[in-house]
């Protein structure tokens, strides 16, 4: 199955249960299916973390398999856990919820001759983000993201 086309289902699954899906993929050649879950309505610590704990991942990751079965959805391995201290950034709402924290971005093309920047979320505005980067203020489109992740705190 289609990624995309799976999605709306493990959402489904991942918040009749009390959870946000932060993120899934397919790995492996599509024999692996990786979803990354986060507490709903928790508010996330400094270090990043919503609190998920392992017996979370394994609700999750049993119903998962209850559904798939019922779907008809193949895969050869299911692993369900936390997005982690460096999680992505994806959507225009990721980096509106880690608004002060430092993130690591690579754009698709280059901005003055850069495409990697490190520097602090600092606001969103609709599907623009301002990142505070060595002392300027650099504004991109969720669509010109390459990748994202936040810099994980000792």
């Amino acid at each position: 199955m289609v990624a995309s086309a799976l999605e709306p289902l493990v959402v489904r699954v991942v918040s009749g249960l009390g959870y946000e899906l932060a993120d899934f993929e397919y790995v492996n050649g599509g024999r692996m299916l990786r979803v990354f879950i986060e507490k709903a309505h928790e508010p996330i610590s400094q270090a990043g973390e919503a609190g998920v704990t392992l017996a979370d991942c394994e609700s999750v990751s049993r119903q998962l398999q209850r559904v798939f079965e019922v779907e008809g959805i193949a895969y050869d391995r299911l692993e369900v856990s936390s997005p982690g201290l460096d999680r992505k950034l994806k959507k225009a709402g990721d980096f509106a919820r880690f608004a002060g924290r430092e993130a690591r971005v690579r754009l698709r093309q280059p901005v003055n001759g850069r495409r990697n920047f490190v520097g602090t979320v600092r606001a969103v505005e609709g599907e623009r983000v301002q990142l505070d980067f060595e002392g300027e203020l650099l504004v991109f489109d969720v669509a010109e993201l390459d990748r994202a992740r936040l810099v994980p705190k000792p």
